[in-house]
C-alpha cells in the first residue's frame, strides 16, 4: 500500500471527524450519523495501515482519534460492581474451563511425575543420603520435626499472607512467561513436583507418610490446582505463538493474553482462599480427617464452580476476554 496514496486520499475523513469530535455534544442529529460512520471508516484505517504500512506518527494520531471517537459513540464506561460480579461468576470461571483440556492433562501428568518422585526417593537410600545427612533427614522428618512445625512456625495471618504472596509470583510466572513456547511454565512445574516429592519420598521412608498428607492435602489441593490452572493457561499461551489458527499470531496473542491477565486476577483469589486454609486450618487442632475434609469440600465447591458456572457461561458464548467495545478494532481473517 502506498502510504501518501491513502493518506491523501483519507485525510479529510480524519479531519471531519476531529471537528465533530470537538463539537461533542452540539452535534445534531445527522452529524452524529456521520461521526459514527466516520468512526467505523477510520477503525478500519487504523487496521489496514497498521498490518500494511506501519508509520508511528500516522498510527499514533488514528489510535487517538478511535479512541475518542469510541468513548463518544459508546459512552465513557467505568468498572463497577457489577463488572466485578460478572467476572467472577462468568468471566473467569469461563475462562478457566476453557482452558481444561490444557490444565487437566497439566495436572494428572504433574502429579504422576510427583509420585514417581517420591517412590523414587523411598526405596533409594542413596538417594535419600544425596539429599541430606541422615541426622538432618531424623530431624525434618521426625515427630514434631521441620515437616509438621513449618506450618505452624509463625502467626497464623502472617503465614497465610507470606504462602498468598510466594504461591501468586509462582502463578503469575506460569501465565506472563507462557508466551515464551511455555519453557519457564515447565521448569516452575518440575521444580514444585519435584519439591513435593522430596517430601513424600522422605516421609514415606520414615513410615510417616499419612501425616504428611494430613499436612498437605487441606491446602494442597485448592493451591496445586490453582498452579495447573496456571501452568495449563501458559502452555496454552506458549502454543498460540506456535500455532495461531485462523487469526494473525498478534491477535491471537492479545486475545490469550488478556485471558491470561484475567486468569491472573481470578488465581490470586483462589490462591488467597488456599493461603487461608494453609494458615488456619492446617496447622490447626482439628482431627486430620477434618483437615482433610476441609480441603476437599473446597476442593469440590471451586470445580463445581468451575464447571457449573463456567461451563454455562462458556455455552453461552463467554470465553474470558474483555468486553468488546473495550478491545481494539481488528479486520477480519480470512480462514
Amino acid at each position: 500500500m502506498d502510504l501518501d496514496v491513502f493518506v491523501a486520499a483519507h485525510r479529510a475523513e480524519w479531519d471531519r471527524l476531529e471537528v465533530l469530535l470537538r463539537r461533542g455534544r452540539r452535534l445534531t442529529g445527522a452529524e452524529v450519523d456521520e461521526l459514527v460512520a466516520l468512526y467505523q471508516r477510520t477503525s478500519t484505517h487504523l487496521s489496514l495501515i497498521q498490518s500494511s504500512a506501519p508509520d508511528p506518527m500516522l498510527t499514533g494520531r488514528l489510535t487517538q482519534l478511535v479512541a475518542r471517537a469510541r468513548a463518544t459513540v459508546t459512552g465513557a464506561r467505568r468498572a463497577g460492581w457489577r463488572d466485578v460480579a460478572r467476572f467472577f461468576t462468568a468471566g473467569f470461571p469461563a475462562a478457566v474451563y476453557r482452558s481444561r483440556r490444557w490444565w487437566i492433562p497439566t495436572a494428572v501428568l504433574s502429579t504422576a511425575l510427583a509420585a514417581l518422585i517420591g517412590w523414587w526417593i523411598a526405596v533409594h537410600p542413596e538417594v535419600q543420603a544425596s539429599i541430606g545427612a541422615p541426622q538432618d533427614l531424623r530431624e525434618m522428618t521426625r515427630p514434631g520435626g521441620q515437616y509438621e512445625t513449618y506450618y505452624s512456625s509463625h502467626p497464623a495471618a502472617s503465614f497465610a499472607a507470606q504462602v498468598w504472596t510466594n504461591n501468586a509470583q509462582a502463578v503469575a510466572i506460569c501465565l506472563v512467561f507462557g508466551a515464551f513456547l511455555g519453557l519457564p511454565v515447565l521448569w516452575i512445574l518440575f521444580q514444585s513436583m519435584l519439591n513435593l516429592g522430596i517430601g513424600i519420598g522422605l516421609m514415606a521412608s520414615a513410615g510417616r507418610l499419612d501425616v504428611f498428607l494430613g499436612l498437605i492435602l487441606p491446602h494442597g489441593l485448592l493451591e496445586l490446582t490453582a498452579v495447573f490452572v496456571a501452568a495449563g493457561t501458559g502452555l496454552r499461551l506458549g502454543w498460540t505463538v506456535i500455532d495461531p489458527g485462523p487469526r494473525t499470531r498478534r491477535e491471537a496473542l492479545a486475545e490469550q493474553g488478556r485471558s491470561a491477565l484475567g486468569m491472573a486476577i481470578g488465581l490470586a483469589a483462589v490462591l488467597f482462599v488456599a493461603g487461608t486454609l494453609e494458615g488456619f486450618v492446617t496447622p490447626s487442632g482439628l482431627p486430620t480427617w477434618a483437615r482433610i475434609g476441609i480441603g476437599v469440600v473446597v476442593e469440590v465447591l471451586f470445580l463445581l464452580y468451575v464447571y457449573v458456572l463456567g461451563g454455562r457461561a462458556a455455552r453461552a458464548g463467554e470465553v474470558g476476554d474483555v468486553e468488546a467495545a473495550d478491545q481494539s478494532a481488528t479486520l477480519p481473517t480470512a480462514a
